[in-house]
């Protein structure tokens, strides 16, 4: 090759992508972020089954869910569906603060 032509191919090769930037590499921690939110999605979800059991649980206490034909019986389409109090939170609140043997 001559002079030309490697003036030609250096500026060619000078124009390419840098190889070793090429592919770049994250430096977020993805195992620590997954860990994160299926934990924060457990937490959720035993949240939410602490509120129905709570729910329930009152229900059956204050004698929401009697059944009418016999006496003693729990009505269970009920106490799917009863709203003992007013508000979830309620719920959460007095099933973390309250401790029974």
């Amino acid at each position: 090759m001559d002079s030309k032509e490697e003036g030609i191919m250096k500026m060619y090769r000078e124009s390419g992508p840098d190889e070793t930037r090429l592919f770049e590499r994250s430096s977020v921690n993805h195992a620590a972020w997954t860990l994160l939110a299926l934990t924060l999605a457990l937490c959720g979800w035993l949240m939410v089954a602490l509120v129905n059991a709570e729910n329930q649980r009152y229900a059956l206490a204050s004698g929401m869910c009697q059944d009418q034909v016999f006496k003693g019986g729990i009505d269970k389409v009920c106490l799917a569906k009863a709203r003992s109090r007013d508000h979830w939170w309620q719920h959460l609140g007095h099933a973390m603060t309250t401790f029974k043997p």
